[in-house]
């Protein structure tokens, strides 16, 4: 059984739903961030850079116990365990690995920061400005991208996965879904899905 140490943020929800679709057994640690849970010895020795989610394997690489941090790896990972939703072509396999670099390193930290500067108890109006704007390109970026085909990688992959949680958040970043219809419909079918509605719930 895989030990999955998460709270209900969108990267902790990578990981739960790729295990629900996996439908892989896992048992769920709760990590409160809040309250500083993530700088604990005892986390800081699965995962030394303090931030949730991480995993645990009893049976990893050679059935040894394995431990593995950072979201987008852990995707990558159980799709690598359990054969499913990394396309089996070379050109697909890539396209999905691209998208998930591009909710890496584009769609999880300009979201965030948006976030932020929303939320924060004191405007900043650059930071919202900044931030708002590229939020919004990326949702055009994206909205372009899916109306041509249904998923990210034209099947349902990890990329989906991935950048499912964040926008699940589209209310926090002041955003409306129907002025980006691709994106909707995706985010819909996606959301229909039954082991996405399930990871979404963990913890």
């Amino acid at each position: 059984m895989i030990e999955l140490y998460t709270w209900s943020t969108p990267n902790g929800r990578k990981a739960s739903i790729m295990l629900e679709e996996c439908g892989l057994p896992y048992r769920v640690h709760k990590i409160d961030i809040n309250k500083g849970e993530q700088h604990t010895p005892e986390f800081l020795a699965i995962n030394p850079n303090g931030k949730i989610p991480a995993i645990v394997d009893p049976q990893g690489p050679e059935g040894k116990p394995f431990s593995l941090f950072e979201s987008g790896a852990i995707l990558v990972y159980l799709a690598g365990k359990t054969g499913r939703f990394l396309p089996g072509s070379v050109a697909g396999k890539y396209e999905a690995l691209q998208w998930l670099m591009f909710q890496m390193g584009g769609v999880g930290p300009m979201f965030g920061q948006a976030h932020h500067f929303l939320r924060a108890k004191e405007p900043v109006p650059y930071g919202i400005e900044r931030y708002g704007n590229e939020t919004r390109r990326l949702y055009g970026v994206m909205d372009a991208h899916l109306a041509t085909r249904p998923y990210f990688a034209g099947e349902y992959s990890i990329a989906d996965i991935a950048i499912y949680p964040w926008v699940a958040r589209h209310d926090w970043h002041k955003v409306e879904l129907a002025g980006f219809p691709h994106v909707k419909r995706w985010y819909d079918s996606v959301g229909a899905r039954p082991g996405v509605a399930r990871g979404m719930a963990v913890p």
